[in-house]
């Protein structure tokens, strides 16, 4: 790839725009996303950032309900950096032209499931739509930036995969997706914003690109990964076949919205005195265990209760969304089933967003910072993306002279011994199975059986495919299940390794938590079949 730039950034959600603004100030930013800059989680994000605004709220108590959430595993002093800054990058959105919605008495906050007070920052019900566009027309105005779509991130290359004692970042091996070529990114210095790895799974709210591609790739690059064991699953998905991935935000419920059995009947009291504002790993566990008491394919989440003008106003996509499938949700209950939602743990980083590997940074959900724990708070998603892209950025430019040595020649991807593949179907039965078997067995509720049958179906799938890759030319699909594998057979191990349930990981043989809260850390083996 012929090209001016000093920093690469790979992913195009909140995170990876944001940092590629602050770098930019001061640096040549190569950014490139898999399809447009639409199409990652940041612009189907409904609920909004959090930030301590309302006038009995504290920065304590913010810090006090993530650790509490986190459930042991968070790090303080990245939960109290994180919140501390909340509102100097919430101004920065303002000052770029997000419009958080307001009344007379200033922004109007939302309540989610375990906040203390209200907090979150929203718009309408389409925040991260609003953060994105705004973040996007920026970021394409900016001169200092080169956005390239359609381009599908394949492998680091470093030094010590040619061969030297150290571990740096040389450049990156892209796939043009349109071209249908790879391209050899010679470049000292990469972001990987990737976003998370919930496409994993069956269920899921998260879009199709999903597929933990940053993760997988920090990983075979030699990365520490932690705590893929936690994998959030949010309790309110809305169950219906034209709408598979749709997303009830948290914030109905936080408005005074009731989970309800099809008789009728509430249940939430049952496992909870917060209710309907228990966190999320308690709600869905909540509905998982109903749906299977009960043989029945969801609950309901009513609001039927709520003013009609204040849903249409509150919840306009929702509301807009839900008509065009015959529900009214101002009438009726909305059909509800958890999906898997957000990556808690990913490559493991510091406070700056540095991983094991100089030059390469992570950030976003891409990212294990130590904010979230065994279980994320509620909108802290985006203020974390928003944080770390500015120590990120700053980080570089503190650091760039060294860095900026870092370029050498690398070489050019080799295609000489493989050829077109005619058995695509391979792919698209192993992406099946795989998310079946994830979705049954490493799923809201895990057993030491069903991760060892996981496990025994990830090493067949790996070594299926990584023969496959070695005889065939690369395309989406085969780089996106590569991926996805790995991540598959990291977040296996990491729950075998957890002898005990924390948060988002239920074991029913460790039903308990552990007295001390430890984080789980894999190195990968530098054997290519173990990251393939």
């Amino acid at each position: 790839m012929s090209l001016d730039a000093d920093v690469l950034i790979v992913g195009a959600g909140a995170a990876g725009l944001s940092t590629a603004l602050h770098l930019a100030e001061s640096h040549r930013v190569l950014l490139i996303a898999k399809e447009d800059l639409n199409a990652g989680s940041t612009t189907q994000a409904q609920g909004g950032v959090a930030a301590v605004t309302h006038e009995e709220d504290s920065l304590e108590v913010h810090v006090e309900d993530t650790l509490s959430a986190g459930l042991g595993l968070c790090d303080p002093n990245v939960v109290r950096m994180v919140v501390s800054r909340a509102n100097s990058v919430v101004a920065r959105l303002i000052e770029l032209g997000v419009p958080f919605d307001r009344d007379t008495k200033g922004f109007k906050l939302a309540n989610e499931g375990a906040h203390s007070f209200p907090r979150v920052l929203h718009v309408a019900d389409g925040t991260g739509h609003a953060i994105a566009a705004t973040l996007i027309r920026h970021v394409c105005e900016h001169p200092n930036i080169e956005v390239r779509v359609n381009r599908v991130a394949i492998d680091l290359i470093t030094s010590k995969k040619l061969g030297k004692q150290d571990n740096r970042v040389l450049g990156m091996y892209v796939y043009d997706r349109g071209q249908k070529i790879v391209e050899s990114v010679a470049i000292p210095c990469v972001v990987l914003a990737t976003g998370g790895a919930s496409k994993v799974y069956k269920y899921t709210s998260n879009p199709a690109g999903a597929t933990g591609d940053g993760i997988a790739i920090a990983a075979r690059a030699g990365c520490r990964i932690s705590n893929m064991e936690f994998n959030q699953f949010h309790p309110t998905c809305l169950y219906h076949p034209s709408a598979t991935t749709f997303l009830i935000s948290e914030a109905v419920r936080g408005e005074g919205g009731k989970l309800i059995l099809p008789n009728g009947d509430s249940f939430m009291h049952r496992f909870d005195e917060r209710e309907e504002l228990a966190t999320r790993d308690v709600v869905a566990r909540a509905i998982d265990f109903e749906m299977k008491r009960l043989g029945v394919p969801s609950v309901y989440l009513d609001a039927s209760g709520l003013s009609a003008t204040h849903v249409q106003q509150r919840f306009p996509a929702i509301y807009e969304t839900l008509m065009s499938v015959g529900i009214d949700m101002t009438r009726e209950p909305i059909p509800v089933v958890p999906a898997a939602h957000y990556t808690c743990g990913g490559v493991l980083v510091d406070h700056d967003g540095h991983t094991d590997i100089e030059g390469l940074y992570a950030v976003g959900e891409t990212a294990c910072t130590g904010l979230h724990g065994a279980n994320r708070l509620a909108s802290n998603s985006l203020l974390e993306c928003l944080v770390f892209a500015d120590a990120t950025a700053t980080h570089i430019r503190k650091n760039w002279t060294t860095l900026k040595q870092q370029k050498l020649d690398i070489p050019t991807w080799d295609e000489s011994q493989v050829t077109e593949s005619d058995e695509d179907v391979v792919l698209s039965q192993d992406w099946g199975e795989l998310r079946g078997f994830m979705w049954n067995y490493v799923g809201i509720v895990r057993t030491n059986q069903r991760l060892e049958r996981a496990s025994r179906r990830i090493d067949m799938l790996k070594r299926e495919v990584h023969e496959y890759y070695a005889k065939f030319k690369v395309n989406s699909d085969l780089l996106e299940l590569r991926n996805l594998i790995l991540v598959a057979e990291l977040i296996v191990k990491a729950a075998q390794w957890r002898e005990e349930s924390r948060g988002l990981h239920f074991n029913k043989d460790y039903p308990e938590s552990s007295p001390r809260a430890i984080p789980s850390i894999i190195r990968p083996s530098m054997d290519p079949l173990d990251v393939f």
